[in-house]
């Protein structure tokens, strides 16, 4: 155990009372040689109980380590995390997720194995509390027309891929390209990765290595989540100056909600054909994926979350536009 490599485990929080404590929990259950870790813990000034339940693990626990992140975003979080991490492996997670014993021996493991700038698992979505739209919800976002990420609807050998999600980096990877862009509010690790991508560096998935994602549970914070990553998106690409930060699935919804407006004004059954057909696809992918739910929720998770989504990329173009028209950078 002695000989493990020394890793640090970066955690950004923001009111996570809900999920914080199992978060926690899952790290202190692990097998990896306690002494030979750290978890640093970046909060985004928290109102809620968040600081407090892990001051309380803080007392058995002194592994774990607490920042404070004034600028509030995940970026700044993270590159906090950086600067001050000792280990020879940086691991970034999620507070809304819990991780098996052998999550982070098993990404040490192959990244070693892989010789891997990145490694990552497959990302299994639950729900804490369970009814028919949260089960809706955690249904379309373990699905390929849900969300289109491998990570999340699965994959079954290991290969290379542009992005994993709670990664686990070399950490003089970030000597050699550089922290996270710390004015990306979304979509931060995926343009790191597509950055490593670019440099030369490999990114794996390994699907025997897998997390449980605990997913949001109301229709209201799915519209919210997805209108939000739909807008970063469109200002993901006007920051980094270029659209090679993200792929191709990231823009598709755009393309199908300007294939529903722009035949209005020529034709409008075009478009009546155009949404006929969406429903129709999605009718039939949700009477095949629906697990404890109705037929109506779940094609409602997938409408909430496409159109959202693509609702946020069009208002993201708006908001570029006016940035342009007055002189903002």
């Amino acid at each position: 155990m002695e000989s493990l490599p020394r890793i640090s485990i970066i955690v950004p929080i923001f009111n996570e009372e809900k999920y914080i404590a199992k978060c926690l929990e899952s790290i202190v259950q692990s097998d990896y040689d306690k002494k030979r870790m750290e978890v640093l813990l970046v909060d985004g000034g928290s109102t809620d109980k968040t600081v407090e339940i892990i001051k309380e693990y803080q007392k058995g626990y002194p592994f774990f380590r607490l920042f404070e992140n004034p600028e509030k975003i995940v970026p700044v979080a993270m590159n906090l995390g950086i600067e001050n991490a000792k280990g020879d492996f940086v691991i970034r997670l999620d507070a809304h997720a819990s991780y098996p014993k052998d999550y982070f021996l098993k990404l040490v493991s192959w990244s070693e194995k892989l010789d891997a700038d990145n490694v990552g698992g497959i990302v299994v979505t639950k729900v804490k509390n369970k009814n028919r739209i949260s089960n809706a919800i955690r249904n379309v976002l373990s699905d390929r027309l849900g969300v289109g990420s491998a990570f999340r609807s699965g994959a079954k050998k290991i290969r290379e891929v542009d992005t994993v999600p709670f990664g686990c980096y070399k950490k003089d990877l970030f000597d050699r390209i550089g922290l996270y862009n710390e004015r990306l509010v979304r979509n931060q690790d995926i343009e790191l990765n597509k950055r490593l991508k670019r440099s030369g560096g490999k990114i794996y998935i390994v699907p025997e290595i897998q997390c449980t994602y605990f997913a949001r549970e109301s229709f209201r914070e799915l519209a919210k989540n997805s209108f939000e990553n739909g807008k970063w998106n469109i200002l993901t690409a006007y920051y980094t100056k270029t659209f090679s930060s993200l792929s191709f699935r990231h823009f598709v919804p755009l393309l199908f909600l300007l294939s529903l407006i722009l035949p209005l004004f020529c034709c409008g059954i075009v478009s009546l054909a155009i949404l006929g057909s969406y429903l129709t696809v999605i009718a039939l992918r949700s009477f095949q994926i629906r697990r404890d739910t109705t037929l109506l929720h779940q094609v409602a998770a997938f409408a909430v979350l496409h159109f959202n989504y693509a609702f946020g990329e069009a208002a993201g173009i708006m908001q570029l536009i006016k940035r342009l028209m007055m002189g903002n950078r």
